[in-house]
């Protein structure tokens, strides 16, 4: 088995948290991404591994050829692939509650029904077994890819059918789910990915469907490839809760810095706006960090801010956006602090003011904090690069290129697709220049 230098970033931000692998030439060859949870060591795990998932797929692709133009046979090949390499990971995890159920019921509490709830917690993961694979065949649809979600509403479901069928209790049945998704959830998938490969490139060949013996043969090549992990740098808001030696931590400010230069390379000014913070940022040719301002005291005008927003209007976070796009008369807000948001709102609401123009408003107040941020850190230069969760809120952009327009003229405003990883990325590049030896003493 042949080897390949990898170099993680991981970015453990209040919400979410992302990791990035590059090869040695620089070049990105895996993201991942899942919510920070309250487990940093977790949520560290598994965006790491959804990292190497994703890189698996990069090695794939350049064995079948240029990303751009592989052919129908071989995307469709990758699909099934990754289909299954998902039911291999949620039959895993499906075992996991299964055996975390079990347990429970092998407890004092349980002990005059539990034979009774073991039969039917026996019954109820036979059914989630037998169902998986459809939940992962071709053309199959999912409301969710969490785990939670998909085994959760198919227990429920199930352990109601169960309970009525073999006498026991239904509320047992989901007090016993309740109490073990927890524990499951805050343990990452640990069987081998390759193994998981594996047995999903098996069950793809196996089928005989559209694919060719050098489709499964230049897929065990990839296979073949062994990523090793060469060195690692940790940035984000829970950066110091890991056990990363100092030399193996940046600060969020030198890593959005490089990160929006790989982005952008004649990038000169970096908005983000972060779960927890805005940070207005200013580099140099080289991406090195020149100036910067980070808002001070609490979250206000954040992605949390507008987490609390969306709660209050009984609303998903990723609709703020488009109802605030239907404004037509913005309402002016007073102030974008949490504590005072929700009343607010309601007295807004209550005197008749549309959802919609109150929104545009809440979008306007927090650009309009983030411009300030930025004028303290030195102003907007082109090119303006914008990063973290808040740039894929299309509301907040519109009110950005607004207002620097008007404050700042014609600037280029960059904004990647993958802009929520800017942080990842950067630290990434660092860990590959450490590994390099090619490190100037920058310090956080």
């Amino acid at each position: 088995m042949s080897a390949m230098k990898t170099f993680v970033g991981i970015d453990l931000g209040s919400t979410t948290t992302k990791a990035v692998l590059l090869d040695e030439e620089g070049q990105v060859l895996g993201r991942g991404i899942t919510n920070s949870r309250s487990n940093y060591d977790t949520a560290c795990r598994v965006a790491q591994q959804e990292a190497l998932v994703d890189a698996r797929f990069t090695l794939f692709r350049r064995q079948f050829g240029s990303d751009q133009a592989l052919s129908a046979e071989a995307e469709a090949f990758l699909d099934a692939l990754e289909q299954n390499f998902r039911l291999e990971q949620f039959l895993e995890q499906l075992a996991d509650l299964e055996e975390t159920c079990t347990r429970l019921v092998q407890g004092e509490r349980f002990a005059k029904t539990g034979d009774g709830l073991k039969a039917a917690l026996a019954e109820i993961f036979s059914r989630l077994r037998a169902e998986a694979p459809a939940l992962y065949g071709p053309n199959s649809t999912r409301k969710s890819d969490f785990f939670r979600d998909i085994a959760g509403s198919r227990y429920i479901n199930l352990a109601e059918e169960v309970a009525r069928e073999m006498g026991v209790a239904n509320d047992a049945l989901i007090n016993l789910y309740d109490k073990s998704i927890i524990a499951v959830e805050n343990r990452p998938p640990s069987g081998s990915l390759d193994e998981k490969f594996q047995k999903a490139l098996k069950r793809v060949t196996s089928s005989g469907e559209g694919v060719t013996a050098d489709l499964a043969q230049k897929a065990e090549n990839a296979l073949g490839v062994a990523l090793e992990e060469t060195y690692l740098v940790g940035t984000g808001y829970g950066r110091v809760t890991l056990p990363f030696s100092k030399e193996h931590i940046r600060s969020e400010i030198l890593c959005h810095g490089l990160g929006a230069h790989m982005m952008y390379p004649k990038t000169r000014t970096v908005l983000d706006i972060g779960g927890q913070d805005t940070k207005g940022i200013q580099v140099d040719e080289n991406g090195i960090v020149e100036n910067f301002q980070m808002n001070d005291r609490c979250a206000a005008g954040c992605g949390r801010y507008l987490g609390y927003i969306a709660d209050e209007m009984n609303m998903g976070l990723h609709e703020l956006g488009p109802l605030a796009m239907k404004s037509s008369k913005p309402a002016r807000i007073n102030s974008t602090c949490t504590v005072f948001a929700g009343a607010e709102l309601r007295d807004r609401l209550a005197l008749g003011e549309k959802r919609e123009d109150i929104l545009a408003g809440l979008h306007r107040a927090i650009i309009l904090r983030a411009i300030s941020i930025l004028s303290r850190s030195g102003g907007v230069q082109d090119q303006m690069t914008f990063t973290g969760g808040v740039a894929k809120n299309e509301a907040a952009v519109r009110e950005l290129k607004k207002l620097i327009r008007e404050n700042y003229g014609d600037v280029t405003i960059n904004i990647d697709p993958d802009s929520i990883y800017t942080g990842s990325l950067g630290a990434a590049e660092f860990a590959r220049r450490a590994a390099e030896g090619r490190m100037e003493g920058v310090e956080a």
